[in-house]
């Protein structure tokens, strides 16, 4: 049984990409007694306007987030956007449905910080950074989070790790995806006979 865990346990870190696509993406999770901490960084080139073009698409995110479901905006006020988001998170064998409402605050093309205001958090607060280098952009995600639902010590903060580095993969591959469109030439018409 001992040995099993040990090859569940080396199975589950060498699982996680050191990259997605043309970026490298790092993502650190820790814990602090029920709050799950993380940070994910990402540096590619692109455009600084696609890059927020992508992170304020709230309609369309679960079409490329994986386990997201549904992602909607709810209502714009006073520069604030309030997001519906549903979806699943899987620790091992066992699937948690995540349900949250966020209110959101975008800073153009800088910063978006937002918190739950409903769901099954106690507690959510997040942040996406956008810093422009040259010709690069250096994407960053502060997360702090508290579940309203269990998520077992050690084992539990590797997969939550994981999952995070897939979404946070998956929103860096779209921004490529799109950007590589953006610069391919339109298509060219044949004449026609």
């Amino acid at each position: 049984m001992v040995n099993a865990c040990r090859c569940l346990w080396f199975m589950l870190l060498l699982a996680v990409p050191a990259a997605l696509g043309a970026a490298e993406v790092t993502v650190h999770a820790s814990r602090h007694g029920d709050v799950l901490y993380v940070e994910a960084s990402a540096e590619f080139a692109a455009d600084r306007y696609r890059v927020w073009q992508v992170l304020t698409d709230y309609n369309h995110l679960a079409d490329f987030i994986p386990g997201m479901r549904v992602s909607r905006i709810l209502e714009r006020r006073r520069g604030t956007v309030i997001v519906e988001q549903k979806g699943d998170v899987r620790l091992l064998f066992v699937t948690y449905p995540i349900e949250v409402t966020l209110a959101i605050e975008e800073f153009p093309h800088g910063r978006i910080v937002s918190r739950a205001v409903s769901g099954n958090f106690l507690e959510m607060h997040n942040a996406y950074y956008l810093e422009a280098q040259q010709e690069r952009i250096r994407l960053r995600y502060a997360g702090r989070m508290t579940p309203d639902f269990l998520v077992p010590p050690l084992i539990g903060t590797i997969m939550f790790r994981k999952n995070v580095e897939a979404q946070f993969g998956a929103l860096v591959d779209e921004i490529l995806r799109r950007q590589q469109a953006a610069a391919q030439p339109p298509a060219q018409q044949l004449p026609r006979p």
